[in-house]
């Protein structure tokens, strides 16, 4: 990538600026509610599967600070973004590139207090022209293959975080099994009264507590789109734009 092929993003209400391709994939606000619900705390690590340019990862290493950061991202020129990117916010975090399924040694011999990931959306139709775009949103290492890599990085109590479509819920859970427990899913709704287009999903490995279903986090306050201006509800501009954690906790 080039310069005169990048651009760069403001997130966290311009607290930090990631480049970011700009005609290839770039993160959005999936990338920062996914950092907003892992429940890291100073002093922890924590390890993203497929952290592209870094926005996760970084929007997580801001509102936390001391934690002991890692990306793993499969694309070359993605993960020297994201250590770029790293360096020019201040933010200290170890980017290796490789592929999950093939993870690297230095990788296979740690484990984590959390690990978080946005994997792939789309497990069929047409894949964008933009390599770097279509490896992003196509399912090309399956689902499943996400959650096993992610649980076996886990430490026993940590947390596995993903954000996903909602159909795919199923096979998140199937994907889990009997590994993890204390299953907390958000809902995540573009406008009240509308599906869930998204949900968020943290397990706790080794833990027998029961699912727990949360009430749908709502993204905007007006009932449909009507004019080219921001409309967030409170809740999610509080994390969009202030950097405030999501709690799994529910009530």
């Amino acid at each position: 990538m080039t310069s005169d092929t990048l651009r760069t993003d403001g997130f966290l209400g311009g607290r930090l600026r990631i480049t970011q391709p700009a005609g290839g994939y770039r993160a959005g606000a999936d990338a920062v509610m996914l950092a907003a619900a892992c429940a890291a705390r100073p002093g922890e690590s924590v390890l993203e599967l497929g952290c592209g340019a870094g926005v996760a990862l970084l929007c997580l290493g801001f509102r936390v600070p001391g934690l002991r950061l890692t990306g793993l991202e499969l694309q070359p020129a993605y993960a020297n973004l994201a250590r770029a990117n790293a360096a020019a916010n201040g933010i200290a975090a170890e980017i290796l590139q490789g592929d999950l399924v093939r993870m690297p040694g230095a990788l296979r011999a740690e484990s984590f207090d959390h690990v978080i990931a946005n994997p792939p959306y789309f497990a069929a139709g047409t894949v964008a022209p933009d390599a770097g775009r279509g490896t992003a949103r196509h399912e090309e290492t399956q689902l499943p293959d996400w959650i096993d890599a992610a649980l076996r990085r886990i430490r026993p109590g940590g947390t596995v975080t993903v954000i996903h479509r909602a159909e795919r819920l199923g096979d998140i859970l199937q994907a889990i099994g009997s590994r993890a427990g204390a299953i907390t899913i958000l809902p995540v709704s573009a406008r009240s009264g509308r599906e869930a287009g998204r949900v968020i999903l943290s397990a706790r490995k080794g833990a027998r507590a029961p699912l727990k279903l949360l009430f749908p986090f709502v993204m905007h306050a007006k009932p449909s789109h009507t004019a080219d201006a921001e409309d967030l509800t409170g809740a999610a501009r509080a994390v969009l734009a202030e950097g405030c954690a999501l709690d799994l906790r529910g009530p």
